[in-house]
């Protein structure tokens, strides 16, 4: 084996068992998302919130599967902390542009903007592989747009806590 390829697997391998930003789910927790690959089992629940500067507040996941998602898991939290939705969303993209690679050349800038998540490249030539490494990146995706929505609603209304919605709108009849 290169010894590039062993440095890459030691690092999935760490991150793997490091779990960065795994934890526990708060039950009041508005901003997540439950994600499953069907393909192999694996799942995953991330939890986030927006702090008053619109970064990246707490990031919390609870899931089960194998390496290449806990350690993509793993590794996102660490690129995301502290971010921007805006910021998050060049990420996102520099991530699904690597990973749908299919092991081709991928720019040297877009990897060096992943830090320890470009040790994932490899994982592209396998389709089977790359949900693995995506899972958690669709959660995040997914409870942000949640969170920025409810940041706009808060936003709306002048005392800046959300309206109750009207029974009529929960019941899906308005």
């Amino acid at each position: 084996m290169h010894s590039l390829d062993q440095l890459y697997q030691q690092i999935i391998l760490d991150h793997a068992q490091a779990r960065t930003g795994s934890g526990t789910i708060p039950d009041t927790a508005t901003n997540s998302s439950h994600q499953v690959n069907p393909t192999c089992g694996d799942e995953v629940t991330l939890a986030l919130s927006l702090g008053t500067d619109g970064t990246i507040d707490d990031l919390v996941w609870e899931g089960e599967g194998c390496s290449i998602s806990q350690a993509s898991l793993s590794m996102m939290c660490e690129l995301v902390d502290g971010k921007t939705p805006a910021e998050i969303r060049a990420l996102d993209e520099a991530f699904s542009t690597m990973m749908h690679s299919r092991g081709g050349d991928v720019d040297d800038d877009i990897l060096d903007t992943l830090g320890d998540a470009a040790s994932l490249q490899g994982t592209s030539q396998f389709p089977n592989r790359v949900k693995c490494a995506l899972l958690g990146w669709m959660a995040l995706r997914d409870a942000l747009v949640h969170a920025e929505g409810e940041r706009r609603r808060r936003s709306d209304e002048p005392d800046g806590r959300p309206r109750p919605r009207s029974s009529a709108l929960r019941r899906g009849s308005g």
